[in-house]
C-alpha cells in the first residue's frame, strides 16, 4: 500500500526527499548548538535529587526531543508539506506561550493527516531513539522502576517504538488521531490527558493513583513536561537539553542534563 501511495504521488515523493535533506541540516544545527551548557540552571546532582532519582518508583519520560531524537509531530508536518507553518506552532507549544489543546487543533488542522499518509510516513521513517536510551530502560527494568511515556505526541507513532523496547502499552500516555471510514482525518481524542496544558501532571497523578506510587520522575525537554513537577505530581523533574536547549526549562528544572548517560551513572552510583 505505501508503494503504490508513493507511485502515485512521484513529485510529492521528490519534493519530500529535497525536505528531508533540509529538515537532516538543520537538526545538525541544533545538535551542534545544543552542545552548549546552559549557563543559569542546576547542572550539579544534589544529594537529594540523587536520593528522589534512585528511590521512584516510576520514571517518565517524554518522547519527542527526549527519549527519540526527532520531533515527530514536525516530522510528519514536513512529510505532508507543511513543515514550516507546524514547526512554529510547535516551539509555541513547547516555549508555554500558548495553551496546548489549541496549538494541538491548529497543527492538525493544518496538515489533515490521513491514514493513509501517517502509515506511509511510519513505514519511511523509523523511529531516531536518542543514545542511551535502550540502556536507561533496561537498567531502570533491573532496578524495579517502571517507565512510562507521558507525550504529546501520538499514539499511532508511539506505540511501535514502545513495543520495541518492551514498555507496555498500558504504559503510554499520548494523544489520537481520529479517522473517518475513509481514512480521512476528522479530530483527535479529546479524552486523552495529553491533549491539554495540565495533562501532563493530570496523567501522572492518575499513574500514582492506579499503581499506588508516592514518588514518580518526569524527564523531558519543554514546558508541559516541567508542569507535572509545578503542579506537584512529580517529586521531581529532570530537564533534558541534548536535542534542544529551552532556557525557561533550563533555569527551572530540579537537575537539567545534557546526556543521557548521566542519567545511567546517577542510577548506578553506590
Amino acid at each position: 500500500m505505501h508503494a503504490k501511495l508513493l507511485a502515485r504521488q512521484p513529485l510529492q515523493a521528490a519534493v519530500a526527499v529535497h525536505r528531508c535533506a533540509a529538515r537532516h541540516a538543520r537538526a545538525v544545527m541544533t545538535l551542534v548548538r545544543s552542545t552548549t551548557q546552559p549557563t543559569s540552571c542546576s547542572t550539579v546532582l544534589k544529594p537529594e535529587v540523587s536520593h528522589i532519582l534512585r528511590t521512584a518508583e516510576a520514571i517518565c519520560f517524554d518522547v519527542d526531543s527526549t527519549f527519540c531524537e526527532d520531533e515527530s509531530i514536525d516530522e510528519l508536518a514536513a512529510y505532508l508539506g507543511v513543515g514550516e507553518q507546524v514547526a512554529a506552532l510547535t516551539a509555541k507549544a513547547m516555549g508555554g506561550t500558548v495553551e496546548f489543546k489549541d496549538a494541538l487543533r491548529t497543527r492538525l488542522g493544518v496538515m489533515q493527516p490521513t491514514r493513509a499518509a501517517l502509515d506511509a510516513f511510519l513505514h519511511d521513517h523509523p523511529h531516531r531513539v536518542t543514545r542511551g536510551i535502550p540502556e536507561l530502560v533496561a537498567l531502570l527494568r533491573s532496578r524495579g522502576q517502571e517507565v512510562f511515556l507521558v507525550s504529546g505526541g501520538f499514539r499511532q507513532i508511539i506505540h511501535p517504538l514502545a513495543e520495541a523496547l518492551g514498555i507496555p502499552l498500558s504504559h503510554v500516555f499520548a494523544n489520537s488521531i481520529l479517522f473517518d471510514a475513509e481514512g480521512k482525518y476528522a479530530g483527535f481524542d479529546e479524552s486523552e490527558f495529553t491533549c491539554r496544558s495540565g495533562g501532563k501532571p493530570a496523567a501522572i497523578r492518575h499513574i500514582k493513583e492506579k499503581y499506588g506510587y508516592d514518588s514518580v520522575v518526569m524527564v523531558g525537554d519543554g514546558a508541559t513536561d516541567m508542569e507535572a513537577r509545578l503542579e506537584g505530581a512529580a517529586s521531581l523533574f529532570v530537564g533534558y537539553g541534548g536535542v534542544v536547549v529551552r532556557k525557561n526549562i533550563a533555569e527551572k528544572a530540579d537537575w537539567y542534563i545534557m546526556d543521557i548517560q548521566q542519567l545511567i551513572d546517577a542510577l548506578q552510583k553506590h
